[in-house]
């Protein structure tokens, strides 16, 4: 490493905990304080789970999928996204379901909270064939929506090439990011309603020539910065065969106003796999990314941000979902997917994990 390029903060993750839920877990946060986790699955359950041992506890439910998870800053409530199209407001503290709204006609992909406790994102779309080359049909419905999040008011609507997969809010609040399955970018000024930057990177998208043609991949998390400068994305890198889905576990970042490419996943520092969540450090210096492998040594590494090097990096086993820090830093929240086994006396076997792991210096 030349002497002028800062050195990484050396971090070490050790699992400390699981929990095991009955159905695969697909959007995870966690309170403030944290002492409660919230899931969310297959089952459309939301799950409410104690940071030390402790008993979950079901608290509401979607009709689907429940496919995104998110506290609301500054309240009581947890906001789902389902398969259903709807959003639920769920007050955890009373354990009562405050609102639902119908948010899309189609399937709720991914959800975001404005820091400030304001604004919640949620993206949609379902990929059509427009034509004979397979290109995306034009969205049915307004991909990206924003909402108020203390009415449940339709605060934003954009158009975005559907599927739209992934969704990030600024810091300021200002500025909401979506991504796509052709690895596309949208970022629009919230308060002036424009489209504020768009671009496409072919580096997370694989348009498929053996056995089928289609678009596969995309981007499947985002996050800003602290700071707000930059913007993170995560998916695979493209495949010779798509239908294999052995490409490059890959993260990118962007400098959003220009969509300049600042940096992504080092050659020789990952294997093969879709990478489906993002996270920053609460120091700024480190974030996660995960999700599962198809080959290699990992599918949970911690990244340094002013070098981008991995710092290191666990086979966690099976598919992990989502990612989140503790306030202080010193725990990392995973919810995962195990494959489904066939039923063993007429039951299924419980394929949801939600585990804890410690972060050492």
């Amino acid at each position: 490493m030349p002497e002028s390029e800062p050195k990484p903060t050396p971090a070490v993750l050790e699992k400390i905990r699981e929990v095991v839920l009955p159905s695969p877990v697909l959007g995870l946060d966690v309170d403030p304080e944290g002492r409660t986790l919230y899931a969310g699955g297959h089952d459309g359950a939301l799950v409410l789970i104690p940071v030390e041992p402790g008993t979950p506890e079901r608290v509401s439910r979607h009709t689907s999928y429940c496919s995104g998870v998110r506290r609301i800053p500054g309240t009581p409530w947890v906001v789902t996204g389902g398969y259903d199209g709807r959003l639920c407001w769920t007050d955890v503290d009373s354990r009562s379901l405050v609102r639902e709204v119908r948010a899309h006609e189609f399937w709720s992909w991914d959800l975001a909270v404005s820091g400030d406790g304001r604004w919640i994102a949620s993206v949609t779309g379902r990929y059509e064939a427009g034509g004979y080359r397979y290109e995306p049909a034009p969205g049915r419905e307004p991909g990206v929506r924003v909402f108020d999040a203390a009415t449940g008011a339709l605060h934003r609507s954009w158009e975005h090439v559907p599927p739209v997969q992934s969704v990030a809010i600024s810091p300021d609040g200002r500025f909401v990011a979506a991504g796509n399955l052709m690895g596309e970018v949208r970022v629009w000024d919230r308060e002036a309603d424009t489209l504020a930057s768009s671009w496409r990177d072919d580096g997370l998208t694989s348009w498929g020539v053996i056995k089928s043609h289609h678009f596969l991949g995309g981007i499947f998390s985002m996050m800003f910065s602290p700071d707000g400068k930059d913007l993170y994305v995560c998916g695979m890198g493209p495949m010779v065969d798509p239908m294999a889905g052995n490409g490059v576990q890959r993260w990118q970042r962007f400098d959003w106003r220009s969509g300049k490419r600042l940096d992504q996943t080092h050659d020789g520092e990952s294997g093969q796999g879709l990478m489906e969540a993002l996270a920053f450090h609460p120091d700024g210096s480190r974030f996660a990314m995960a999700g599962r492998l198809f080959q290699g040594t990992w599918n949970l590494a911690l990244f340094d941000v002013a070098t981008g090097r991995n710092l290191h990096a666990v086979d966690a086993k099976h598919r992990i979902t989502g990612l989140k820090f503790s306030a202080d830093g010193s725990r990392l929240f995973l919810s995962k997917a195990r494959g489904q086994e066939k039923p063993k006396d007429g039951r299924w076997k419980e394929s949801g994990l939600v585990e804890i792991y410690a972060v050492r210096e």
